[in-house]
């Protein structure tokens, strides 16, 4: 086995309280990016508050907290795997490899090992665009396996599966042949498969809405629809036109209203762009009068003619014609759809439109009765869930980066991680305010998890997880600078006295403290105090000498 220590780190930096909250898929319970817990941290680092660190493959995906045991998908070179680490000390507990029949094209930005895992406490859930899905046992041992695809993805596939009642449930929409799989948790076996062919490529996860009478639904957003689906039979129920293709972000749903947002290039026109009907593009273009476009045909129409070839074989049909047209006539939008009713419910059940600074990957975040988004180039909007009309809109100074991981919030704190590692935290509220912002020193990609009162970053080098220094050491920050100043008057500070002799006397090293060269570390000492990270109290020893 390769030796993990020689890749890249995971660090646990200090918690003071733990919760037994899970974070079992992406971006949480319910997929809503929200937590309970309380006494997160503000200000963290890569050298704040380190307890350990433990070396990984890199990885697109968000890790998922259940139990006592962390969970990601990585890859290594050509390989792929799915990790397990024990969650209070990063040691890694298994490592286990997939099968890769064949290597999708990936864009730059994506990667083989996107796709998050899911896990009900029992089992653990992954997908592999190059294989499908495997189900393991939190110990390792592989339950099952369902081999899916190959895709016809034009970015590599990144879907996430997702537990919903006892069932493991996939999108797999892609530009020919797109599909939702939902597979029986416990054996792998097929509950239905529902046909998409009105929808092409996307990444964005199903969510539920359940209604006080009649079937629980599946919500699941697609290019140009969000579309409803019974959760038991996969039967179609209703559906809202007018997004945006290629859609990303996961629908956000509260009570009956769905919150969802779709954004791409080309989709911020204040009218639809109009196109030529089929017949009018064959009249037009079809100089062979094959029934079908070629690229020299429509050279003066396209710029990149692959990205309407849906099937690449080097022609346009019309169905490929029909999904440009559609392309071109799409406007981001970020909409509140009000659930319910069958067929088409666009002119009915849409509650509001909103069409200004929406981002690219981000999910939505609804958070103590706001709404939040975050844009690439730094711009976070907070809007009223009620009617769409925007609180704020401002940039994060300081973080004016791409943005790929969603807003997550917890303790009235919202959560903000850029593509080059600064993580902002903000005030949440309708006049949000930035607290502080952190910078990991990485790429982030994955969305944070939040649990035990800590939050868990993945970078692409490494795995930072922060936590609030314990209060009451803080409050006793007088006093422990006053004790650890050398010479003059003795007091009895107990357990400071072995920490005063890493000050006073820096050539020794005690118990695991050391002095950088900016002085003494304050956050090791708070982990000394506090019994974090393996570090305790010890009976109190020779009482050191003070000025005061």
């Amino acid at each position: 086995m390769t030796n993990l220590r020689k890749l890249h780190p995971l660090a646990l930096l200090v918690a003071t309280a733990a919760s037994s909250a899970d974070w079992p898929q992406f971006r949480g319970p319910g997929g809503l990016g929200v937590s309970p817990d309380r006494n997160l941290p503000v200000d963290f680092g890569p050298q704040k508050n380190v307890v350990w660190k433990t070396a990984l493959p890199p990885g697109h995906s968000s890790p998922i907290l259940v139990g006592t045991r962390i969970f990601v998908t990585a890859h290594e070179g050509e390989r792929l795997f799915t990790i397990a680490l024990d969650r209070s000390t990063g040691k890694v507990l298994w490592k286990r490899e997939a099968p890769r029949p064949r290597r999708e094209y990936m864009q730059a930005t994506n990667g083989p090992a996107s796709g998050s895992p899911a896990s009900d406490g029992t089992n653990v859930y992954v997908f592999f665009g190059d294989f499908g899905i495997l189900c393991y046992g939190v110990d390792g041992e592989e339950r099952w396996r369902v081999p899916l695809g190959p895709f016809n993805n034009a970015n590599g596939h990144g879907a996430s599966p997702v537990l919903i009642d006892d069932m493991l449930i996939l999108i797999c929409d892609q530009d020919t042949d797109s599909y939702v799989i939902a597979l029986d948790k416990a054996t792998g076996k097929v509950r239905y498969r529902i046909e998409r062919p009105e929808v092409t490529r996307s990444y964005s996860i199903p969510t539920v809405y359940r209604p006080k009478n009649g079937p629980a639904e599946l919500i699941i957003p697609g290019s140009y629809l969000v579309i409803s689906y019974d959760l038991t039979t996969g039967a179609k129920l209703w559906w809202v036109r007018g997004m945006s293709w290629q859609q990303k972000s996961a629908a956000v749903v509260d009570g009956d209203i769905v919150y969802v947002c779709g954004w791409e290039s080309g989709g911020d026109n204040a009218t639809p762009v109009e196109s030529p009907t089929w017949e009018e593009a064959l009249q037009r273009y079809d100089t062979d009068h094959d029934g079908k476009l070629t690229p020299a045909e429509v050279i003066r129409e396209f710029r990149n003619f692959g990205e309407f070839d849906l099937d690449r074989d080097q022609t346009m049909n019309e169905r490929e014609w029909n999904f440009y047209r559609s392309r071109k006539a799409s406007q981001n939008v970020f909409m509140a759809i009000r659930a319910g009713g069958r067929g088409d419910v666009t002119a009915k059940r849409v509650l509001w439109r909103y069409r200004k600074s929406l981002p690219n990957v981000p999910s939505p975040l609804l958070y103590q009765g706001v709404l939040y988004l975050v844009r690439d180039g730094g711009v976070m909007t907070s809007l009223d869930p009620r009617t769409g009309e925007p609180f704020k809109v401002d940039r994060l100074r300081g973080a004016l980066d791409r943005y790929w991981s969603s807003p997550v919030a917890a303790d009235g704190k919202i959560y903000v991680s850029s593509e080059s590692g600064k993580v902002t935290v903000l005030r949440a509220d309708a006049d949000w305010q930035i607290l502080a912002q952190n910078d990991l020193e990485d790429t982030v990609f994955g969305t944070p998890a939040i649990g035990d009162s800590r939050l868990y970053v993945r970078t692409r080098s490494r795995f930072t997880v922060s936590a609030r220094a314990n209060r009451k050491v803080f409050r006793e920050r007088t006093n422990y600078r006053r004790a650890l100043r050398c010479g003059g008057k003795g007091r009895n500070i107990g357990a400071l006295h072995n920490v005063s002799e890493s000050l006073c006397h820096p050539h020794r090293s005690v118990s695991g403290i050391r002095r950088s060269t900016s002085g003494f570390d304050l956050a090791l000492w708070l982990s000394y105090c506090s019994g974090s990270s393996g570090l305790s109290c010890r009976s109190p020893g020779p009482t050191p000498r003070s000025s005061e």
